[in-house]
């Protein structure tokens, strides 16, 4: 199944992409795509609905995120082989883990605000992985069994602020609207593997990163299992699973995004986002 989110930014509606392309609305089933809805037992209801038996959504409504209420968002750094290389950096021997806040999150084709003082507001097409069964201390070899399904993520970043500014990468990963997904949940039994994706970006028509998830060093059932040994994962918290190369800080020299622009970025059964560049106003 593709779930979304439909509706303007905090009134998104349960929707439904069936196999023509049309949303249906899933309000009269369940409240949301979030929270208990998907659990495995909230995912197998939904997929007993006959999407012909749900209203069609007229026009072309605003897609939100795939996913409501998301607790917590797990970013896993330099975890594409080549993507380290590129990056002169050594391949981890465990993950790297870091927050995204939650704020961040926004829709698949919503605006990038480039942040107040940003001159380093960088790019990155990653594989998300939603949660949809509580895991805690979960084998390698269940781990799958927890995950509700998969979708596209920009991890947008300012590189200034990641690695200029000290401390920790989250204030460089956290500004609003530096976290768009979707735009669909696609349940992860329409990825028969979540290892072998391709990938891409482009800025203004330009392809910068050209990729595939066959390159990750940690896969997911790895970093699902990973994770839950140091923190319970719940319905809705969203794994950013790393990048493949390509992304502006590796250019030569760097390139940054500006206001004006259009990112489209996409990976192989997931769909495709795109976003407009426009500066800070506040």
């Amino acid at each position: 199944m593709k779930l979304l989110r439909y509706g303007p930014p905090g009134q998104e509606k349960p929707g439904l992409l069936d196999s023509a392309g049309t949303i249906r609305d899933l309000s009269g089933v369940v409240d949301d795509i979030a929270g208990d809805v998907i659990t495995s037992a909230g995912l197998a209801r939904i997929a007993g609905v006959d999407p012909a038996s749900l209203p069609a959504v007229e026009g072309t409504p605003r897609i939100g995120p795939c996913v409501g209420r998301v607790g917590k968002f797990i970013c896993i750094g330099l975890n594409f082989s080549d993507h380290a290389a590129e990056t002169g950096a050594e391949p981890p021997d465990q993950p790297i883990i870091f927050a995204k806040s939650t704020s961040a999150i926004c829709g698949p084709y919503d605006d990038t605000i480039i942040p107040k003082g940003s001159e380093k507001t960088d790019w990155e097409v990653e594989l998300g992985v939603i949660i949809g069964d509580e895991a805690r201390y979960v084998s390698e070899a269940d781990a799958m069994n927890h995950v509700a399904g998969f979708c596209v993520v920009n991890d947008i970043s300012e590189r200034a602020f990641q690695i200029e500014h000290g401390g920790q990468w989250t204030k460089g990963k956290s500004a609003d609207t530096f976290g768009p997904i979707g735009p669909w949940l696609v349940t992860r039994d329409e990825i028969t593997c979540p290892q072998n994706l391709k990938m891409w970006l482009e800025v203004d028509g330009h392809r910068y990163q050209n990729g595939s998830t066959e390159t990750m060093i940690f896969g997911v059932p790895h970093l699902v299992s990973y994770l839950s040994q140091y923190m319970s994962l719940q319905p809705g918290d969203v794994i950013s699973t790393g990048t493949p190369p390509g992304v502006g800080l590796g250019q030569k020299p760097p390139v940054y995004l500006k206001p004006g622009q259009t990112v489209r970025l996409g990976i192989e059964n997931l769909g495709e986002q795109e976003q407009r560049t426009v500066a800070y106003s506040g």
